[in-house]
């Protein structure tokens, strides 16, 4: 990929606000729209069109057609898929500049932020781009005269479900592992970030996919996103976003078709720092794992782990790294944090950061809302956190970080796994031993060693026991879009 060094556009016109379907920008079939606000002044930014059930049946339809023997979708060749894919990372990459400038503006990230989302989610694009012919069965010598082979097929209409928290990012990731294997899809993006979505549904027609291939449908969780969920037409539902919206979903999957589902929902991560480790190292990458994204991240290590020889320096570090967080204006380059996205995660963070004062945790640095116009909050750093307080159990998703004391690596181990999630997890130590003994251990998606929040299009990503089913990104991502079909044919034998 070429160096880009894109420049922020701090008033995107804000091309497309309609929903997608049938390679067409329409309205929704009940008139009704919704709208999208700015977080970092909490004004409207414009108005999108509503979609729901009636607009969600309109899409099956257009992707059954797309879908049916004989389509041109469906006769394509799979290298002229991986072109097409090919194609969108390429218009992604040109209009690069416009879209980082509207995330920005719809979700609050600071622009170079958005513009590293993008990045990666051209990655993803272009890896499965790679994929799309060499997917491919296998021949089986199966016992007596018969000709065994497998063949793998696409698992056909897929609806894929949207978070606010990385929208083009969760988009990429999401919709190319499916067009490569050679699925139509429909979209929900979140209701709060619509809108970079939706312009990116003019760039798959500009790319040239066929009619029906993919739709776009922006609306709300429980119209929109349960139609999807429930519509016994569609094959497979993708989501990311929390264990309890998590856990509808896969019940309406169940009570309807028993399409398949791919969930990568909540966690808890334990990020255990070492005595041994190099402290500079470890107190930098602890501070990131839990800041980045202003928190909102569902891998976030927000239970931080602290061997107790190194407890109180590793605070004092933790403070010095909060205190140079600069928090604003999300299109100043100097910003680290922007936003949290709406005034409802904004109540949330303040009231668990109010649990942690009241139950004891010594609130070390920030624990405030920034500002008086839009949605920030301070850097937070709280000490003296036991495992039983609720920050240390819930799910802050914000700026806030968690020092916990430990002593041992057997102790810390069984009081990391304590959680009901298991998305990621990571260890500070020069021990290779001990770092190997916790990457077995440890029930999680993924394990770093001496670093955080690695993400990579070419390996698997989600999580254990309550944090999802499935995995996105790689290979084992591909398959979450795979049906394998078993072929036997009676070989007939010549008469001696």
């Amino acid at each position: 990929m070429a160096d880009i060094q894109p420049e922020a556009i701090r008033n995107p016109e804000v091309k497309f606000t309609q929903i997608f379907i049938n390679n067409e920008f329409v309205n929704s079939a009940s008139g009704k729209t919704f709208p999208t606000f700015n977080p970092t002044t909490g004004e409207k930014i414009t108005d999108v069109q509503e979609g729901d059930k009636a607009d969600v049946d309109i899409a099956v339809e257009s992707a059954k057609a797309a879908f049916k023997p004989g389509s041109v979708w469906r006769r394509m060749d799979a290298s002229r898929r991986g072109k097409l894919l090919w194609k969108l990372a390429d218009l992604i990459e040109r209009d690069i500049s416009y879209l980082a400038s509207l995330e920005t503006l719809d979700n609050g990230k600071p622009f170079q932020g958005s513009v590293g989302d993008i990045l990666f989610g051209i990655n993803v694009i272009r890896y499965y781009a790679g994929w799309a012919d060499k997917i491919q069965g296998k021949t089986i010598p199966v016992d007596g005269d018969y000709f065994c082979y497998t063949r793998h097929e696409p698992v056909g209409i897929c609806g894929q479900i949207i978070p606010w928290n990385y929208p083009i990012t969760m988009f990429c990731w999401k919709i190319a592992p499916a067009l490569c294997a050679g699925n139509v899809i429909v979209v929900k993006p979140a209701e709060q970030t619509p809108l970079t979505a939706l312009y990116l549904g003019s760039l798959f027609r500009e790319a040239g996919f066929p009619t029906g291939v993919v739709s776009i449908v922006p609306g709300y969780g429980p119209t929109a996103g349960a139609a999807i969920s429930e519509h016994p037409d569609i094959n497979k539902v993708a989501f990311t976003g929390s264990t309890e919206i998590g856990k509808v979903i896969m019940a309406a999957a169940a009570g309807t078709n028993l399409k398949r589902t791919t969930l990568e929902l909540g966690g808890k991560s334990p990020n255990v720092i070492f005595a041994d480790s190099d402290l500079d190292i470890a107190s930098a990458w602890a501070h990131e794992a839990v800041m980045t994204n202003m928190g909102q991240c569902c891998i976030a290590g927000s239970r931080t782990f602290v061997q107790e020889e190194i407890y109180d320096e590793f605070v004092k570090r933790s403070v010095e790294a909060a205190k140079k967080r600069s928090v604003g204006d999300p299109f100043d380059p100097n910003t680290k944090n922007g936003p949290q996205i709406d005034n409802e995660q904004l109540g949330k963070i303040l009231e668990l950061i109010q649990s942690g004062k009241d139950e004891g945790a010594t609130c070390e640095i920030g624990g405030a809302r920034h500002g008086d116009k839009g949605y920030f909050v301070e850097p937070t750093v709280f000490s003296n956190v036991t495992d039983n307080m609720r920050i240390a159990r819930e799910e802050i998703f914000g700026p806030v970080q968690q020092l916990i004391k430990f002593k041992t690596l057997e102790e810390v181990l069984e009081r990391a796994n304590d959680t009901a999630y298991g998305l990621g997890a990571a260890i500070f130590t020069n021990d290779l031993n001990k770092a190997l003994a916790f990457a077995n251990g440890i029930k999680a998606g993924t394990v770093w060693v001496n670093c955080y929040l690695a993400v990579n299009a070419q390996a698997p990503f989600g999580g254990f026991k309550m944090s999802g089913l499935g995995r996105e990104m790689g290979e084992y991502g591909l398959q979450q879009y795979i049906e394998v079909k078993n072929v036997v044919v009676k070989v007939p034998q010549k008469n001696s």
